[in-house]
């Protein structure tokens, strides 16, 4: 039998395997923007207007990232695999919680 895989929470920081700034500037938000759908059931009125809390921007030593939640797996397989995809292709670092 062939186990799942095992999501892990994790931290894109804004900086290329090279070390250099990745841009767009607004690339965090823009990134939590299109993720922003993946919530849980049951949210309050208005959270469609706010970002999702399984794939939120922040800073992280003075550089722009992105947190994502092992959570999100369990919700969207593919959701999570975009986002871990979207940080591959573009050669950012990744903290793995």
């Amino acid at each position: 039998m062939i186990e799942p895989p095992v999501a892990r929470s994790f931290v894109i920081v804004g900086l290329t395997t090279t070390g250099r700034p990745f841009r767009p500037s607004d690339w965090a938000e823009r990134l939590c923007g299109v993720m922003s759908g993946f919530r849980p059931e049951g949210g309050a009125p208005g959270a469609h207007l706010t970002y999702s809390p399984y794939v939120m921007p922040g800073w992280r030593d003075g550089v722009k990232c992105v947190s994502v939640d092992s959570r999100l797996y369990a919700l969207d397989p593919l959701a999570y695999r975009f986002v871990v995809g979207f940080a591959v292709d573009n050669g950012l670092q990744v903290v793995w919680g």
